[in-house]
């Protein structure tokens, strides 16, 4: 992986991309939940309760958003780390990789071709986004972990908080202070589809509200911020993510 360092005192410069509903077409946490539950991997009771999360989410309801991660974490509950990234990685393969929108792919190339470092930022779990990150060009990806046991074994814990809404500015910022040192960094661009993106967007030089749903598109009009129709490009190129 390529050294970045700021050219002339300048700081290092990062493109920086939401996951779900922005890179991918839907939500690669209750695309999962269907997964487990149709391989019989989650029992039907907590995938109910994970169903009534979907729906308060969608409705823009606050959340707790570490206890739904535990509940989708039953399934792996105990089990070796290796062995359940072996089935998240593949869970990416069959289900999520076809999501992956053609624009986010080209925009991502193009900031890199300018010299910027292009990073994903994501609630989503670790194993799933950096399956993404070995098939597509981003450099660095920051995303929710789970916490692992003395043997090994993954835990129903989230470890920290999960990466969602202000915690993306704070996971970003441990991220690229750590990578690049404080005060030798600086966001240019940054790509969010959720209103919990808005922190993370105003972090950025350029914010970009992509696919937005409601309030955040009412926020990027008052704040004069481009409003990004990915769905549309794909619909036009005849792609098609779902089926």
């Amino acid at each position: 992986m390529a050294e970045h360092a700021g050219q002339d005192g300048k700081p290092v410069e990062l493109a920086v991309y939401d996951f779900d509903g922005t890179c991918i077409t839907g939500n690669s946490p209750v695309l999962l939940v269907r997964h487990l539950l149709l391989h019989r991997k989650l029992r039907l009771a907590p995938g109910i309760g994970i169903g009534f999360w979907a729906l308060f989410y969608k409705l823009q309801l606050p959340q707790n958003e570490s206890w739904v991660r535990s509940q989708v974490f039953r399934a792996f509950d105990g089990m070796p780390r290796q062995e359940a990234d072996v089935y998240l990685r593949g869970f990416y393969d069959e289900v999520i990789e076809k999501r992956f929108r053609p624009a986010a792919d080209s925009s991502m190339r193009s900031h890199a071709a300018d010299g910027k470092v292009v990073v994903v930022v994501s609630a989503s779990w670790d194993a799933i986004v950096a399956r993404a990150l070995e098939r597509h060009p981003f450099e660095y990806q920051v995303s929710t972990r789970m916490v692992v046991d003395e043997r090994g074994c993954y835990t129903r814990q989230v470890d920290g908080l999960p990466v969602e809404g202000e915690e993306k500015v704070a996971a970003i910022t441990r991220f690229a202070d750590r990578r690049f040192g404080a005060g030798r960094w600086r966001i240019t661009d940054a790509y969010g589809d959720h209103h919990s993106d808005i922190p993370l967007l105003e972090m950025a030089d350029h914010p970009h509200a992509v696919t937005p749903d409601n309030p955040l598109e009412r926020r990027a009009k008052v704040a004069g911020w481009p409003v990004l129709d990915w769905e549309a490009r794909e619909e036009r190129a005849g792609y098609y993510t779902y089926g």
